[in-house]
């Protein structure tokens, strides 16, 4: 059984989006932690967390882990990762708010929970940092080794 254009379309494009999805994603959750961080695009005067503070703390996993996302590096285990902790910040910052997302303003913590929960089972698609290495084993084992390549 041949597959249709739209099939054919589909299934060559749903691993580029995929990845589309990861760098957009990865994008925006880095914007939150430079702003724990750097203070970028903070609010006037707002004052940057001490860095061993649990707000201090999900600003570098925000940081790291959306750069990392970005470039499809260690996908799996850093979306799982951040997935927990957008599943820890919901319950712990917004739930005592209210049942519903919209009344206690967690939707985007709910939200990047189970895009990073998604891309956790799925990996970081075609144009990942992850699927090069796999590709080219002599650069995965030059990283481990230590070895500029």
């Amino acid at each position: 059984m041949s597959m249709t254009n739209s099939d054919s379309f589909f299934a060559n494009w749903t691993p580029r989006l995929l990845s589309v999805l990861r760098i957009i994603a990865g994008f925006l959750f880095m914007a939150h932690g430079a702003q724990k961080m750097f203070g970028f695009l903070a609010p006037p005067g707002a004052p940057t967390p001490p860095l061993m503070s649990q707000i201090g703390i999900g600003g570098v996993l925000e940081f790291v882990g959306g750069l990392l996302l970005m470039l499809g590096l260690f996908t799996r285990p850093v979306a799982f990762i951040l997935s927990g902790m957008m599943a820890v910040a919901y319950f712990q910052m917004h739930a005592p708010g209210g049942f519903w997302p919209l009344q206690n303003k967690g939707e985007l913590a709910v939200l990047y929970c189970f895009v990073f929960l998604f891309l956790a089972v799925a990996g970081g698609g075609e144009w990942s940092l992850d699927r090069l290495l796999r590709r080219n084993p002599r650069l995965h084992s030059g990283m481990a080794s230590g070895r500029t390549w």
